[in-house]
Parts: structure tokens; C-alpha cells; sequence
């Protein structure tokens, strides 16, 4: 029996170079250039070989050089950057859980796009 995609995600599992890159719909180079950027990093360097933890990622890389047409170097400090979004509302819903009454956390930023005559 084949396992499911989100069984195979939710053991700890290792995934070759070239499993990866196709996986996540990338060529070897670019995964080599993550690794150099250091957005990406082997478990082991030879044959390298990666934590099937950061498919998820990767795919969020290739989906976004596609759709905003950015070099590899910026979309590795934007995945940077959502981690560590991610990482810090973590933190703040974990500590308003230890308030007697939490607060909502609320999202800062920009509005969303509306079309100006839609």
C-alpha cells in the first residue's frame, strides 16, 4: 500500500537531490543554488541528501519565482522572511494562550487588493 502524501510528511523521512528537485519542480541547479544561498541545507553533503520537511517550502519557492518572475536569491529571503512571520504568530498566539482572556491576534500590513471598478 502506498502511503499518503501527508502520511509520508508526518514521519521523519529522507529525500535525495534529484527527488527533491523533481518533487518540488525544480532543475539540480537550482537546488544547488538554494544550498549555496543556504536557504536549503543538507542532512548529509554526499550524495546530499535533504529532510522531506522542506518540500513544503520548496514548492512555495518554485510557486512564487513563477508567478512574481524573481531571481532565486530573492525568493529564498522571502521564504526567509514568511518563516519567521510564522515563527513569531506561533510565539504570540502561545503566550496570548497563557492570558485569562486572550486577545485575537490581529493581522497588521497592507489592505487587500480590491480592482479600483469591480
Amino acid at each position: 500500500m502506498q502511503p499518503t502524501e501527508h502520511d509520508w510528511f508526518a514521519s521523519p523521512h529522507l529525500v535525495s537531490q534529484g527527488d527533491l528537485a523533481s518533487m518540488c519542480g525544480m532543475t539540480l541547479a537550482e537546488i544547488d543554488e538554494l544550498v549555496e544561498y543556504g536557504v536549503l541545507v543538507p542532512l548529509r553533503q554526499q550524495p546530499p541528501v535533504f529532510d522531506a520537511e522542506c518540500v513544503p517550502r520548496l514548492r512555495e519557492a518554485f510557486r512564487l519565482r513563477r508567478h512574481f518572475d524573481i531571481e532565486l536569491f530573492s525568493v529564498g529571503l522571502v521564504l526567509g522572511y514568511l518563516e519567521r512571520i510564522q515563527h513569531l504568530e506561533r510565539q504570540v498566539r502561545s503566550l496570548q494562550a497563557q492570558l485569562p482572556h486572550p486577545v485575537p491576534l490581529l493581522r497588521e500590513g497592507p489592505a487587500p487588493w480590491h480592482e479600483p471598478h469591480g
